[in-house]
């Protein structure tokens, strides 16, 4: 944290921090030891799509932590908070994928529902596939406060034989067992090794054309999309957006 004392009285989050009306709210963030420096600072919003639902959103918790002392670098108090997503290389194939376009919207939704009920003045994003990409684009565009985009980052490929294999080809090896072109344990040794790690799916994409549309329209800051998922070096891009922000 800074010394410096922000004038908050155009900020939103003077609606819950200033004032001897607020008193409620400040006991609160007492309970969850936040300082009295930092109650008084600029309020952002850390908003991520992590789950354990598929490996694009499994690294967007860690990588938020950055993010989160960007924010305190820059003078400002983080809020970390998450919203649902639905990931289409699971949802694909079956009744789930009903639910894949649905999810944008739910995302965007509830992100703006966090941020207005909360009155954070700004907004760092991470997401890491199809629908939370532009779901969480959408809400900022929506919110009209300072925000940055983080994507979480592309999955590594795999190696097979000597070459990089990418989910792609497992889809066509599920073709070329049902031809009688694989046996069944070839296909099982391919599913074991195509997706080795953290990240979007591996391949000019929905998750990795999207990343580049961030950086593009100026979400995101510029470069922040390009390395993967796994790479620790995607934390520079996180504090500095935090700080950015």
């Amino acid at each position: 944290m800074t010394d410096q004392r922000f004038d908050k009285s155009r900020l939103p989050s003077r609606h819950v921090t200033e004032g001897p009306a607020r008193a409620p709210h400040r006991s609160y963030f007492y309970a969850m030891g936040i300082s009295e420096d930092e109650i008084h600072s600029p309020w952002v919003g850390v908003a991520t799509c992590w789950n354990e639902a598929a490996p694009c959103n499994i690294s967007l918790n860690r990588q938020a932590q950055s993010v989160k002392q960007g924010v305190k670098k820059g003078g400002g108090c983080p809020r970390e908070f998450t919203t649902i997503t639905v990931t289409d290389g699971i949802a694909m194939g079956h009744e789930g994928m009903r639910s894949s376009l649905a999810s944008r919207d739910a995302i965007a939704d509830t992100v703006e529902l966090t941020m207005r009920g909360h009155c954070y003045d700004a907004l760092v994003g991470l997401a890491g596939c199809d629908k939370s990409l532009p779901g969480m684009m959408m809400a900022m565009v929506r919110l009209n406060v300072p925000s940055v985009f983080i994507y979480g980052g592309s999955i590594l490929p795999g190696k097979l034989n000597g070459r990089d294999v990418v989910v792609q080809d497992v889809f066509e090896a599920v073709g070329q067992h049902q031809a009688g072109n694989m046996t069944d344990a070839e296909l099982d040794i391919l599913e074991r090794v195509a997706c080795p790690s953290a990240g979007a799916c591996g391949g000019q994409y929905t998750a990795n054309t999207m990343a580049c549309v961030s950086e593009a329209i100026g979400l995101a800051l510029p470069n922040s999309s390009g390395a993967p998922a796994p790479y620790e070096s995607r934390d520079q891009y996180g504090l500095a957006s935090g700080e950015a922000v």
